[in-house]
């Protein structure tokens, strides 16, 4: 064994010579490559409160707006699921810079869009770019650090993917507010140029890794296509259903059935073909590893809290509470500072600290933040919003960092691409999980709450006829008539317990939340220890 062998074999795989870093600072590298994966974790969050704008510009119903945040989504999943093999076989820094370039010019056709069907089709470009370069970034980091630094790192990358949900709907409310929504789109302009110009100039191709993908294509490139096809179309019908159910009815609407059972019948395929290929297009095998699996799993449960939250409790803050769309987004605002604050306490405890009683603790807090949500009233203040989020905001760096840097541990470096596109699909699927569960089953417990608590809203009910009773002396005695006086009681009673349902189904909501990040914990549980005295080993 030579000693470039066996200091690759120490290291699990890693050596300076497949450093990514080309000589410089990787802290630098970690730095250059997060710009561009910022823009793109923030556009999936920018642009969701700018949909009424952009229905009025394009003169467009809400609901047909909507396909501006599908087709993004449905675009982004599939090539999410593709990029660790586009990215092994066109090399990482030459694929990273082709998604930038990508979303950058897609950016600049959605900011010029004319209409509704050229504004799909420029998203649906831009989330084809957009999908591997989270992919890519993280492929670039575990290249440019060792093992044990690569928890710094991540929490580099970190700072891009948990904090630009968080300040996504302030800045779109601010920007289309003041400007106009095109400009929602065209900020990513100079961000991307900029992005290209470091990354062409800073980021090398690591040499090993351009000797793998020499030694793949030697052998002849082998195109899985039919598991590109069914990955693609299991991926894109499944994010369709979950992004489009609660507004279709779900199976009540052949459309979502259709797509349902699609979804099923494609990523059930994709499970025997990829485990019987040599090659395949994404590697399956390794959610059954016991360690990337129980990262997957975890993965999925802190992105479907962190973005179902992100979107209700704006969405509870305006239309139960009378906020304006800045002041709900600042609700999540002081968030964004502390987990900036925590990543790199995270990171330096990832290097310390087993990473799985880092993320049954961020687990833990994430429960503690949904369980002080399930204390709703119609009298709660801008500070204990704020809190529950800040609760969540001290869990983010605990659970994402851990997660990240334990998913790739004992895993072969020809590994990485699959390894961190997988992780991202995970990021992408839980977080539109998260949102149709939060939703679909916000509007079951409406209906729940309504019928029991209409039970008693009847005319014979003793309880009703005094309310209505005290209500209509009390707009008498702010000078209505009796008659007028009698229809605001009624209409006073019926907004209230309207109200009362709206907050009781919220805090069933938020309960289901806390059971998905209390089952987090069991779940990081059975991760295995790490050797954190010497950089993990491949095996």
């Amino acid at each position: 064994m030579t000693d470039v062998t066996q200091g690759r074999a120490a290291a699990g795989g890693w050596s300076p010579e497949r450093s990514a870093a080309g000589g410089h600072n990787p802290y630098l590298i970690a730095f250059v490559v997060s710009i561009a994966t910022f823009m793109e974790v923030l556009d999936t969050t920018i642009a969701n409160v700018a949909l009424r704008h952009i229905a009025g510009g394009l003169a467009v119903g809400i609901d047909e707006s909507t396909y501006v945040i599908t087709s993004y989504l449905v675009a982004n999943a599939v090539v999410l699921s593709i990029s660790g093999w586009l990215s092994t076989v066109m090399g990482r820094k030459r694929f990273y810079m082709i998604c930038v370039a990508t979303f950058s010019v897609a950016s600049l056709l959605c900011g010029s869009a004319w209409s509704l069907q050229s504004l799909v089709l420029f998203r649906i470009l831009q989330g084809l770019g957009g999908g591997g370069m989270a992919t890519s970034e993280q492929a670039i980091l575990a290249d440019s650090f060792p093992p044990q630094k690569r928890g710094q790192a991540f929490a580099i990358y970190g700072v891009a993917v948990v904090v630009a949900p968080v300040i996504g709907p302030t800045l779109g409310g601010w920007i289309t507010d003041t400007y106009s929504w095109h400009w929602v789109f065209l900020i990513n302009v100079p961000m991307g140029l900029i992005s290209l110009f470091l990354v062409g100039t800073l980021v090398k191709e690591p040499s090993g890794a351009e000797e793998e993908r020499a030694e793949l294509l030697s052998r002849g490139l082998r195109v899985d296509y039919i598991g590109f096809l069914l990955v693609a179309i299991g991926l894109g019908a499944l994010e369709f259903v979950l992004d489009e159910g609660q507004r279709n009815d779900w199976f009540g609407s052949n459309m979502i059935l259709f797509f349902a059972l699609l979804a099923a019948f494609c990523l059930l395929a994709l499970i025997p073909w990829e485990l019987m290929r040599d090659d395949p297009i994404v590697d399956i095998r390794l959610i059954g590893r016991r360690q990337f699996g129980s990262c997957f799993l975890v993965m999925l449960g802190t992105f479907a809290v962190l973005i179902s939250t992100t979107q209700l409790l704006p969405q509870l803050l305006q239309t139960e509470l009378g906020y304006t769309a800045m002041l709900a987004g600042l609700v999540l605002s002081p968030s964004g500072v502390v987990t900036m604050m925590l990543m790199p306490v995270a990171g330096r405890l990832v290097t310390i600290v087993q990473p799985k009683y880092l993320i049954m603790f961020g687990a833990a807090t994430a429960a503690l933040s949904m369980w002080h949500l399930t204390g709703l009233t119609g009298e709660i203040t801008y500070g204990y919003a704020a809190l529950a989020r800040i609760y969540l905001a001290v869990a983010l760096p605990f659970l994402f960092l851990p997660v990240t840097t334990a998913s790739y541990d004992g895993l072969p470096p020809e590994k990485t691409n699959q390894a961190s596109a997988l992780i991202n699909v995970a990021r992408n699927i839980g977080g539109s999980m998260g949102v149709a569960l939060a939703q679909t089953l916000l509007a079951q417990r409406q209906q729940f709450h309504q019928s029991r608590l209409i039970e008693h809203a009847a005319p014979s009910d003793l309880g009703y006829q005094q309310t209505i009773d005290a209500m209509t002396r009390y707009f008498q005695a702010q000078g209505s008539n009796a008659s007028d006086a009698a229809s605001q009681a009624v209409a006073w009673v019926g907004k209230t317990l309207q109200q009362q349902v709206d907050f009781l189904a919220y805090i069933d909501v938020f309960w289901t939340l806390a059971i998905v990040a209390v089952l987090m914990i069991p779940t990081a549980a059975v991760l295995r220890r790490i050797d954190l005295s010497a950089p993990a080993r491949g095996h």
